[in-house]
């Protein structure tokens, strides 16, 4: 289960990562900063939809939200353009990839 006060954490952290103030999140989100405050102060968990604008105020994805690796969190327009076309591969072309990658690995 989630801390109580871990989403308020996650995303100040973020927003001083990326040197962003909590104003310019609440420009990019579309959510008043009054709504943000009061997420920030009391350490409620947001409903999916807003925690998913916070997200894309941030420019990333629920599961880097979560994620411990914080190195991950930019990535570049070439690795961008390769998960979009990652995620229009069906599973068995995923799985081409996977090979046809693991055996450049080994060269």
């Amino acid at each position: 289960m989630i801390e109580e006060k871990y989403i308020a954490n996650r995303i100040k952290e973020l927003c001083d990562k990326k040197q962003m103030s909590m104003y310019a999140l609440s420009k990019k989100t579309g959510i008043s900063q009054s709504s943000l405050s009061n997420l920030m102060r009391r350490g409620s968990i947001p409903t999916f939809y807003t925690l998913n604008r916070i997200c894309e105020g941030l420019g990333i994805t629920l599961p880097q939200f979560f994620s411990d690796d914080i190195g991950k969190l930019e990535l570049s327009a070439e690795q961008k353009k390769v998960l979009r076309i990652w995620e229009s591969l069906t599973d068995k072309e995923k799985e081409a990839v996977e090979i046809y990658v693991r055996g450049m690995k080994l060269k």
